[in-house]
């Protein structure tokens, strides 16, 4: 069986060449936390000027971010999280709590997030049909792509 000429179809794979760039993750964790001005996020993720800016463009032109000026003289932006931007916050309070429990075995966590109900948020992931925790032998996937099984490509 020839192997397809393309990589299986995938949401994540598009995702990833989005926003799996690591200062692109970073820009949308500053700019949760209301640090959106362009010396700020220089300061905060420590990426060079233009790879930085470089990665705000392509944000705002997938429209996870705005862009705003809070200066005209000299002009100065900042930067906000658009909804879909916000759609992306529970995946770096995911990929925070994964960080904080598998590489800070000294317990030396350098954020706590807290929770609207007072407690530490501990980020789960749960159906929204059921509200059940999502657990991997729960899951059963279904490719809808043509072509396409769990396994692989189907034969021509």
């Amino acid at each position: 069986m020839a192997a397809p000429k393309d990589p299986r179809p995938c949401s994540i794979a598009d995702t990833l060449a989005l926003v799996g760039e690591k200062y692109s993750l970073l820009v949308l964790r500053e700019v949760c936390l209301g640090n959106g001005r362009f010396d700020q996020l220089v300061r905060n993720i420590g990426a060079p000027r233009d790879v930085l800016a470089t990665r705000l463009r392509r944000l705002v032109d997938a429209g996870i971010l705005t862009k705003r000026a809070y200066s005209e003289r000299p002009q100065r932006f900042e930067y906000r999280p658009t909804p879909a931007g916000l759609e992306l916050e529970p995946l770096l309070m995911i990929l925070k709590e994964w960080g904080d429990r598998h590489l800070r075995q000294d317990g030396d966590r350098p954020m706590v997030v807290e929770h609207s109900c007072g407690h530490e948020l501990v980020p789960v992931v749960t159906c929204r049909a059921c509200g059940g925790e999502v657990r991997h032998e729960d899951l059963t996937a279904h490719p809808q792509s043509p072509g396409w099984t769990v396994s692989g490509p189907t034969a021509a």
